[in-house]
């Protein structure tokens, strides 16, 4: 078999063939030896074989038929599950008695996916270190009254401590992306919400959606009161900061808003 099976585009499938990069990936990852490790879309394996060489269990999540085969060829003792991470049952990869900690190279059609379903499964992680469209990245750490400031800003921040490592440039991948991509940590360090995830999604994208309009007419798709004594609605979406979204759903909820 060559190095590795061609990449497919069909999967937006870029291959990290730097070794420094790599490495800098692993070693960006906060885990102690024997935490546990879940390494989203492994591809030809660049990456997992610094993982196995750093970690006693690490578990890799792969869609591609033709890279499972690969994988399990070349590193025997690699947990791999040939499964699509979007229909992947977390509770069931993440199960462990230590920190759980994962890592990817992401997709970049379907980032945002991957990110949402890792912040609902937050509760059973350590840490996430996701490489991405530097742009994206870019988006999650963004302050309010920004153009980038938007809906994975806020979910994302409410969620998890987002912090951007570093930058990747489009030549240490095969084939090269034609866009910068960027190493972003999270650190799960949050307490739960004083809100349900769903609620704040369901305001988060309302407003978000209409961002050039008040808060008072993106809104109003809520169909109820709005609390104006306590916020201040003739601001536009991107005014909020990620604990006002949060102390505004709690509010609603507590209004029976969402039935």
């Amino acid at each position: 078999m060559a190095n590795h099976p061609v990449t497919k585009k069909s999967l937006g499938q870029h291959f990290l063939k730097d070794g420094n990069m790599i490495r800098k990936i692993a070693d960006s990852i906060p885990a102690a030896a024997d935490d546990k490790v879940i390494e989203i879309g492994p591809g030809a394996g660049a990456l997992t074989e610094q993982l196995l060489q750093k970690y006693k269990d690490v578990t890799a999540v792969e869609i591609d038929q033709r890279m499972v085969d690969f994988l399990k060829e070349k590193y025997p003792d690699l947990t791999l599950i040939r499964q699509d991470i979007l229909k992947t049952d977390w509770s069931e990869i993440t199960h462990s008695e230590k920190p759980v900690h994962v890592v990817g190279n992401l997709p970049y059609y379907i980032t945002s996916q991957i990110l949402f379903a890792i912040l609902e499964n937050r509760n059973r992680l350590t840490s996430a270190v996701l490489m991405m469209q530097k742009e994206v990245a870019e988006r999650i750490v963004a302050v309010p009254r920004t153009k980038a400031y938007g809906i994975l800003s806020v979910q994302t921040q409410l969620m998890s401590s987002p912090e951007i490592l570093f930058n990747v440039p489009p030549q240490v991948f095969y084939p090269p992306p034609n866009v910068e991509s960027a190493v972003l940590k999270l650190t799960f360090d949050k307490g739960p919400l004083i809100c349900s995830d769903e609620h704040l999604k369901t305001v988060v994208r309302m407003a978000f959606n209409q961002r050039r309009k008040k808060l008072s007419n993106s809104l109003k798709g809520l169909d109820t009161e709005l609390p104006g004594s306590d916020f201040d609605f003739s601001l536009r979406a991107e005014a909020f900061n990620p604990q006002t979204y949060e102390k505004l759903t709690a509010h609603l909820e507590q209004l029976g808003t969402f039935g």
